[in-house]
């Protein structure tokens, strides 16, 4: 039998099939069904900076305004009212999941500003969390400021958080960097034990009857598995944090894409929605057959075997290969070129 076994922030994982943070992973019951189904380890759902700030200062009204501004906000599907978003009660779900399992669970923060949110990452180790996943959900809109003035800020933030606590972090990037090699590496150097790539952005919607914005969850699809498969290729053996894919993974083949370009982990979201939690095993039975009918033994033998890298064709990855593939496109339209 295929060995599955792999190795992420130094966290030694029996697969590497990861719940990410979402709506399934705020109580123990469905974490403990996670580990059950067979992951290898399980991310929380974010403990976000807002609601930090507004515990501290009691504003527990305004916490529900505006939470919908996240793609992983518990609000898109049970009511915020049904699941406790403190602080406290946060550090009990890592106690309590901690107790419940043996694998690894990984906190999540999710922020903006250099801030006494830290404080909130000392405590997330304190409860037992084996690391911690940094998630640096921004959408720059100041016309005056340049891209690298954010990705400083970035930079900071990380850096920060990574003096208060002992634990592995990693950071959950933006695609919308203008340059996402140099940031990776520059993440990477400061001492990013895993990248993770990449965030999906909340992209409003409009009702045109009552002319209001409107909060629109759309779960990932095949197209979404396109944009962390080509930079997880590229990133591989070029940089020394670990690399985990999320976006795009609904079944066993996806993820196998992804390790042989390079990812230690692939996260899951979409589609344990759309299958249930039960669909991990199935993705796990799907991978060890295609393992075995391919001849390998493990997952660390076909690990970055199809990166840029170790690729036959680097330029499949890049500007080259853009043209090649416009200019063999055809279409089946009559008067279309």
């Amino acid at each position: 039998m295929a060995d599955l076994s792999t190795t992420y922030m130094g966290l030694k994982l029996k697969n590497p099939l990861v719940p990410s943070a979402g709506p399934f992973s705020g109580s123990v019951d469905n974490l403990k069904r996670m580990e059950d189904a067979g992951a290898g380890a399980v991310v929380l759902h974010s403990l976000f900076e807002e609601q930090i700030f507004m515990e501290q200062y009691g504003l527990n009204n305004d916490l529900n305004r505006g939470i919908d501004s996240y793609p992983e906000a518990l609000s898109y599907f049970p009511e915020p009212e049904s699941i406790k978003l403190t602080s406290e009660s946060y550090y009990q779900l890592i106690q309590q999941s901690k107790k419940a399992m043996k694998i690894p669970v990984i906190a999540s923060l999710n922020g903006t500003t250099l801030g006494g949110w830290t404080d909130c990452a000392k405590q997330m180790e304190q409860a037992g969390a084996d690391a911690l996943e940094l998630n640096l959900y921004n959408i720059p809109t100041d016309f005056n400021t340049p891209g690298a003035v954010f990705d400083e800020r970035n930079l900071e933030i990380f850096r920060t958080m990574k003096k208060v606590v002992r634990i592995p972090v990693s950071v959950k990037l933006s695609p919308f960097s203008s340059n996402i090699a140099n940031i990776c590496k520059k993440f990477s150097e400061s001492g990013a034990d895993g990248l993770v790539l990449f965030n999906r952005f909340y992209q409003p919607d409009f009702d045109l009857e009552n002319r209001v914005v409107m909060a629109n969850a759309i779960l990932s699809d095949a197209q979404d598995l396109r944009l962390p498969l080509t930079w997880i290729a590229i990133l591989h053996g070029r940089v020394k944090a670990s690399l985990a894919a999320t976006g795009g993974v609904l079944n066993g083949r996806d993820a196998l894409k992804l390790i042989m370009a390079g990812a230690d982990i692939t996260q899951l979201c979409s589609t344990l929605l759309r299958n249930g939690i039960p669909y991990i095993g199935k993705m796990l039975q799907e991978m060890s057959k295609w393992m075995e009918e391919n001849e390998y033994v493990s997952v660390a033998e076909m690990k970055g075997s199809m990166s840029q890298k170790n690729c036959e064709d680097p330029s499949a990855f890049e500007r080259a290969h853009y043209i090649k593939t416009l200019a063999g496109y055809k279409t089946t339209q009559e008067g279309y070129h």
